[in-house]
């Protein structure tokens, strides 16, 4: 191991670097010029446009930097493509949010990207103390975010209750690494698993495994670690609510499975067993809460922890068939979740705040372009073919059966029926029901058009043909280390 940098390091960190010195940029000219959202804006699309274009130049590579700290591989690349994508996505459908609101938008930009710089250190961290780092720069971001209506006082109690269960949360999580650290000597991801390897888990193995899969649960929100979801993502800003439960749940999810997976291989039956438990409840409560909900984003926020219950189906699995779904359906998971609140945004106006099911009342007669988009959005959420969410599931619940998990799949597949009921709701309120704001068509505007277009688009190309987002799953999945010893171990 190298005794210091290289310049090579700080070029495997290109990535970072750019979205580092673009956020710097984006406070300064808030300062400067505070009331030009849209170069505010430009700003920090460009800047994380520069950063996909930097993640693309280590394309095929597998390799370590930071003296061990980092991984510069293919699952590191598929996990920042998806938080640079949420993130984008995020700041178009924003732009008419924070006129709307009359919030700043220099600082609103600059927690964005401070929140995807922690997100992409949680996808290449292969060290605890880097995992850490990444983890607690994306959240006391969101900490921010989730309080940023100041007047609003459903806003400010998100921010409190996220604040306060995080910060338990985190101090689960952290005494769980510091038992790993005292049995094993170390906190890098390899060195935990060759301490381990070999050797029957001790006691104190088993409880840390315990500890840090409380801490995840919440992060992921899985049951029963999800009370904050519901009132977090219906108090904060909508676009923030939209981004904490796409962005925010795939880096907790890389961060799961570098732990788990590539650290933690020698007692993956321990693991997987609780993993096991936790996806069947994530996704059945999470489906039962969501059908009673009269809130648009409380229904979502159930929806989207039913979904991580679906997600642990591939830390289950816990082979590399098992993990390639599993980022397949994040991959899809972007595009039809973002799609959906991009259509709660829009219906945000200055006398309507568009949260409420009612709200969607008589929307096809008065949007239809809105109304069939929120219908697409609403049955790939649902499972529906031709579209991604079908695919998508089709895949994960697959790698379930291959590898002997039928019932754990037949749970899921009923979980899935169940939730058709609240997303055909949705439908339902938008063709059968009476204009809830008659002669008040939704307008969309160019950042907004240009955030459901690519949404629609993914939503539909991945339903079609998946076979490009399957191939790049399946090569991220085959970086991470620890396979074929979960397999033997169980």
């Amino acid at each position: 191991m190298p005794a210091g940098f290289s310049a090579l390091d700080f070029y495997y960190i290109l990535p970072e670097l750019l979205l580092t010195g673009g956020a710097m940029v984006v406070l300064l000219l808030a300062v400067l010029t505070p009331r030009n959202d849209n170069l505010l804006l430009g700003v920090s699309l460009g800047t994380l446009v520069a950063s996909v274009l930097s993640v693309s130049l280590f394309s095929g590579l597998d390799v370590t930097a930071a003296r061990g700290l980092l991984a510069v591989d293919s699952f590191a690349a598929f996990f920042k493509f998806i938080v640079l994508l949420s993130a984008g996505l995020t700041m178009l459908m924003s732009a008419p949010y924070l006129r709307v609101e009359g919030l700043k938008a220099g600082e609103y930009y600059f927690l964005i990207l401070c929140a995807t710089l922690g997100m992409m250190f949680m996808a290449s961290g292969v060290d605890l103390i880097t995992l850490f780092i990444g983890l607690e720069t994306m959240a006391v971001s969101f900490y921010i975010l989730a309080g940023f209506l100041k007047p609003n006082p459903r806003s400010n109690e998100a921010a409190v209750k996220y604040f306060l269960l995080g910060a338990f949360s985190l101090g689960v999580l952290l005494y769980g690494m510091s038992l790993v650290y005292g049995a094993t000597g170390t906190t890098s991801l390899q060195g935990i698993a060759v301490a381990l390897s070999g050797q029957s888990p001790s006691m104190v193995i088993v409880l840390a495994v315990v500890l840090i899969g409380a801490g995840m649960g919440f992060k992921i929100a899985a049951v029963p670690f999800h009370m904050w979801a519901p009132d977090v993502y219906e108090g904060a800003p909508t676009p923030v609510t939209a981004f904490l439960s796409v962005g925010s749940k795939a880096a907790s999810f890389a961060m799961l499975l570098r732990i788990f997976v590539e650290a933690l291989p020698a007692v993956a039956a321990d693991w997987s067993a609780l993993f096991w438990v936790l996806a069947v409840l994530t996704m059945t409560l999470g489906n039962i809460a969501a059908l009673t909900q009269s809130n648009l984003k409380r229904m979502l926020a159930y929806s989207s922890i039913a979904h991580a219950g679906y997600l642990l189906i591939g830390v289950v699995v816990g082979t590399e068939r098992g993990v390639a779904s599993m980022l397949v359906y994040l991959g899809v998971y972007l595009f039809m979740q973002l799609g959906a609140f991009a259509i709660v945004v829009a219906m945000r106006r200055s006398d309507v705040v568009g949260d409420e099911l009612k709200d969607l009342g008589g929307l096809f007669r008065r949007s239809p372009a809105a109304a069939f988009m929120m219908l697409l959005f609403m049955l790939s959420l649902g499972g529906i073919p031709p579209t991604a969410g079908f695919m998508g599931k089709v895949w994960l619940f697959g790698a379930a059966v291959d590898a002997g998990f039928v019932w754990l799949a037949v749970i899921a597949v009923a979980n899935s029926a169940v939730s058709l009921y609240y997303y055909l709701r949705v439908v339902v309120f938008m063709w059968m029901h009476e204009d809830a704001q008659p002669g008040s068509p939704l307008v969309f505007g160019p950042a907004m058009t240009v955030a459901l277009g690519i949404a629609i688009l993914g939503t539909v190309v991945f339903g079609i043909y998946p076979q490009l987002l399957f191939e790049q799953a399946q090569a991220a999945a085959g970086t991470l280390e620890g396979f074929s010893a979960t397999v033997a171990l169980r």
